[in-house]
């Protein structure tokens, strides 16, 4: 009991303080656990990719509302995957619309598939892209757009949506901090040609580690599979797709066809049985996560802090603290007071904020390319974010909303 003790304190220490508000408290139940270990006590159990994954994706598509789902390792995974198959459609290259406020997943996939990013501002009231500038950068040499739903924000308009379709650019949507947030009533990862989602710890939903990429193209689908295991034919479901690989190289092993050159980004077993699971529960963790976000905003001085977001259709990931008339004196007070209480919290908010001040852009953009985005430039100096989960009791939101008030 006493090492027990020892450890759960330990997991709560940052920089060796106590924190008593983390950004995430585990969401990996007992019965989660238990179920895993059902598993493990089989006599013969199948641990790699198999039938649980299989449901989990068929689960996941049925809950989302698409046709088709693969599970992968990591939400940056299910990025990767979905500009590899923007690279088969586009051999020759060319521009994928990215923001500048994202995880650096969205940009560094776009780069690993030899294409160029074009990035664009936010609308501060989503955190996504801001839709006008989107449609503004379309070029002829547009493959597509990569948007993210920042924290729990539904970034979609029905303006955007049409203009997309009529000049035929596919929408990519990084969905990864954002399950079950919603457009017009609709699930957003169900409105773009391919999705993409996260099951890291800290996400509404946990496999440990995990991701999903959906579509409702059958094509897109068999690609899908080939590319995360190692690009090998075997992984399709479609047999005539098979069958004309076989045909066509009647000189190699059938079960050793490698129809493009993939990854191995397969989950496991494991992670589908905790998927399965918690799936069942996700839809009241989206509803208690959006009733703490209302409750955090109700309570948080909007003279002090930015409370002008569009939260209609919002699955919120974790609370975004933006300065109304921001200074690095103001900031580093609400710091101090953070680190005092122990409140955890992240500055620059998603993906630490500007990413054209990264050092992986360097010789990419010009040094000087962060100050075309003023939005996401004072929301990298002035913002910051802290954790919001579904056992966050109502009394610690108003103390730290009242910390906040008070700094």
């Amino acid at each position: 009991m006493q090492l027990k003790n020892f450890i759960k304190k330990f997991l709560k220490f940052r920089g060796g303080k106590m924190l008593k508000f983390p950004l995430m408290r585990n969401n990996v139940t007992r019965e989660d656990l238990d179920l895993a270990i059902e598993l493990l006590k089989e006599d013969n159990p199948m641990l790699t990719n198999g039938a649980r994954c299989r449901e989990f994706e068929q689960a996941w598509s049925d809950w989302l509302g698409v046709k088709y789902s693969v599970f992968v390792s990591s939400g940056s995974a299910a990025n990767l995957l979905s500009m590899a198959i923007l690279k088969i459609r586009h051999p020759e290259g060319g521009e994928v619309i990215v923001p500048a406020f994202t995880w650096v997943s969205d940009i560094s996939s776009v780069l690993h598939n030899g294409f160029t990013p074009v990035f664009v501002d936010i609308d501060p009231q989503t955190l996504a892209m801001d839709p006008a500038q989107i449609l503004e950068k379309i070029t002829p040499k547009t493959r597509a757009v990569f948007l993210s739903h920042i924290q729990g924000f539904n970034g979609l308009t029905d303006s955007l949506l049409t203009e997309l379709e009529r000049r035929n650019i596919p929408l990519i949507e990084d969905v990864c901090e954002s399950h079950g947030a919603t457009h017009n009533g609709q699930k957003v990862g169900s409105f773009g040609d391919m999705s993409n989602f996260s099951f890291y710890y800290a996400h509404h939903m946990s496999t440990i580690e995990g991701g999903m990429v959906c579509t409702n193209d059958h094509d897109t689908y068999q690609q899908l599979r080939m590319l995360r295991g190692h690009g090998m034919v075997r992984e399709a479901t479609d047999q005539d797709l098979k069958d004309g690989y076989i045909s066509e190289n009647p000189d190699l092993n059938e079960s050793f066809i490698f129809a493009c050159s993939g990854y191995n980004v397969r989950n496991n077993e494991i992670g589908g049985i905790l998927g399965l699971n918690q799936l069942k529960r996700l839809d009241d963790i989206v509803r208690r996560r959006t009733e703490n976000q209302a409750l955090f905003f109700d309570n948080l001085d909007h003279t002090k802090y930015r409370n002008d977001f569009r939260f209609e259709g919002s699955s919120n990931y974790a609370f975004n603290v933006i300065l109304k008339h921001g200074t690095s004196e103001k900031f580093k007070k609400i710091e101090n007071c953070l680190k005092k209480e122990g409140i955890e919290y992240r500055r620059g908010s998603a993906g630490g904020g500007n990413q054209l001040r990264q050092p992986y852009l360097k010789g990419i953009v010009a040094p000087d390319a962060y100050k075309d985005f003023p939005e996401v430039d004072y929301i990298h100096f002035y913002g910051f974010y802290i954790g919001n989960f579904p056992d966050l009791s109502n009394e610690e939101i108003i103390f730290i909303c009242n910390v906040l008030n008070e700094a």
